[in-house]
């Protein structure tokens, strides 16, 4: 029997089964001796085949099928090289936050170019719109949107508390199955409360030492918002650390590199010192963001930016 992972704890799963049963699941040891190097090698959104053993009183999961994406990020677990946060996305809705957190646009750029790295369409959606209420706020939410807009995305803002647009986030999750990620304490759980009110997710308080969320969501899961349209909420992450990147690749995903690319003087060109660099200049002249071009300076000078890990 086929099924989508809909909760993944480690060595138990919750499958929705294609007759409509949710079936708890035990994982088959195979899978954690393949030689992967992630702490999961099963995630929500996967699609697998479960079958019963002992006249039916349980079930496993034998077989994951081939996935058409995922998205990962750097392990906590020294021991391993990567998380897999879920698969099979339609598109990612990055939470993002002013203040009470604050969302860095370093954090933003790392889940984008991941996004961009496994094919997976992202919009930035910048919530608790109803705090931002002051000339800095609105100063600091009018540059986040001028930034990303110029790179090419969408960008939506909402509030879960005073339920600001969120007919049209409704709209844009229509018929996908989401993947919503972002900082901890950044309304994540709340705006899929406010959507579909019958799942009743526990939310979290924001500490006022260091204004930052506490984890209330501990693992990725899929809630059913209709016959067609999926939500993946995912544990808030304080840092979103990249894996599987070389440094020569990271310029293919800022979308908006490509097409002054093309005009720069070497073909290899990584932006950076070489002479006639048309995006240099691009950011030079404010078509580029500036600060999406820093962000890549950064990204390029940073340890983690590395085909292996361990090198």
């Amino acid at each position: 029997m086929k099924g989508i992972v809909i909760r993944s704890t480690g060595s138990a799963a919750t499958v929705k089964a294609e007759d409509g049963r949710r079936i708890e699941c035990k994982v088959k040891g195979i899978f954690k001796n393949k030689g992967l190097r992630t702490t999961n090698p099963l995630a929500v959104g996967d699609n697998v085949v479960i079958e019963p053993v002992i006249g039916g009183e349980y079930y496993v999961i034998s077989e994951i099928e081939d996935r058409y994406n995922y998205i990962i990020r750097r392990s906590i677990n020294l021991s391993k090289e990567a998380h897999i946060l879920a698969a099979n996305i339609d598109q990612a809705l990055v939470i993002v936050t002013l203040h009470s957190p604050r969302t860095s646009f370093g954090f933003i750029d790392r889940v984008l170019i991941t996004c961009e790295a496994y094919h997976i369409p992202a919009k930035i959606i910048v919530n608790k719109s109803d705090l931002y209420d002051n000339d800095k706020s609105l100063d600091i939410a009018a540059n986040l949107k001028e930034v990303y807009e110029k790179a090419g995305y969408d960008i939506l803002f909402v509030s879960a508390l005073e339920n600001l647009n969120l007919d049209i986030l409704k709209e844009l999750m229509k018929g996908k199955i989401n993947l919503l990620t972002g900082h901890s304490g950044s309304g994540k759980s709340s705006l899929v409360n406010a959507i579909a009110p019958d799942f009743k997710l526990r939310t979290g308080e924001i500490s006022a030492a260091h204004l930052k969320g506490m984890h209330t969501t501990t693992f990725a899961e899929l809630f059913e918002i209709d016959e067609d349209t999926y939500i993946i909420d995912t544990p808030g992450i304080k840092e979103f650390g990249i894996v599987d990147m070389d440094k020569s690749e990271v310029r293919n995903y800022f979308p908006e590199f490509q097409k002054f690319a093309a005009q720069c003087k070497f073909a290899d060109c990584m932006h950076v010192n070489e002479p006639d660099c048309a995006v240099k200049t691009a950011a030079e002249n404010n078509e580029i963001a500036p600060q999406r071009y820093d962000s890549y300076l950064g990204l390029l000078v940073s340890e983690e930016i590395t085909k292996d890990p361990w090198k």
